[in-house]
């Protein structure tokens, strides 16, 4: 793929690279800042979003005509953030005993089960409906909203600010309370430009090493043809 296109000494972008900046630029920080309230931990959460948006760039073709781009890397981020492989080292690294309303909230979101924490964020934090927090979930509507009721009643048994809320409003304080929390994350994203040369950088490697890997078993079957045609 042509990279740029050379106007005097001013190099632009092609579109599927000014359309992926774009994308990258409007949600890479707020992404990170979402994993990390899944999470509980910053590197992850940073971690999840750069390999988001590498698969992103790798497979733009198919990301680029989906109907919401935004949440194609967002899936992809919170698939990554939640792997078996992430939890046990989660489990193996304690957390630091925080205090203050923000870590409370945060201590609350982490006791939930993923599947409740992951649609809670998502309807209350995101701010999708809930048909569309049922297909990103992979879940159905009743057991979505079933998720979100008993989601919000465990996280308000823990804070008194959502407990003393009429339950009808608990949504409302909650969705507050998620995104006051989200915006004390100071976060640094890197280049668009960055991720795409590491997107890039990655398939070459993998490329090669698919490649390596072919010969190695072309080696293999020859010698094994080789001792078999000797015996």
């Amino acid at each position: 793929m042509h990279r740029y296109a050379q106007r005097g000494r001013e190099r632009v972008g092609t579109g599927a690279e000014l359309a992926f900046d774009a994308l990258y630029t409007a949600h890479a920080a707020d992404l990170v800042r979402q994993t990390y309230l899944l999470t509980g931990h910053r590197q992850l959460a940073r971690r999840a979003v750069d390999h988001a948006f590498h698969q992103a760039w790798q497979r733009w073709p198919e990301v680029a005509v989906d109907r919401d781009p935004a949440g194609w890397v967002r899936a992809a981020a919170y698939e990554y953030a939640l792997s078996p492989w992430h939890r046990l080292g989660r489990a193996r690294r304690r957390r630091p005993a925080g205090r203050g309303p923000g870590q409370a909230l945060l201590t609350a979101l982490l006791s939930l089960p993923e599947s409740y924490r992951r649609a809670l964020l998502l309807h209350d934090g995101v701010g999708l409906g809930l048909p569309e927090t049922a297909a990103e979930t992979e879940a159905s509507t009743a057991a979505t909203a079933n998720r979100l009721m008993h989601a919000r009643a465990a996280v308000a048994g823990r804070l008194p600010e959502l407990r003393e809320a009429p339950p009808a409003r608990r949504a409302a304080v909650l969705r507050r309370m998620l995104g006051e929390q989200a915006a004390t994350q100071h976060v640094r994203t890197q280049p668009a430009a960055s991720v795409r040369a590491g997107s890039e950088r990655r398939t070459r490697l993998w490329t090669r090493a698919s490649y390596g890997l072919v010969g190695l078993f072309a080696v293999a079957a020859l010698l094994a043809t080789v001792l078999d045609a000797a015996w």
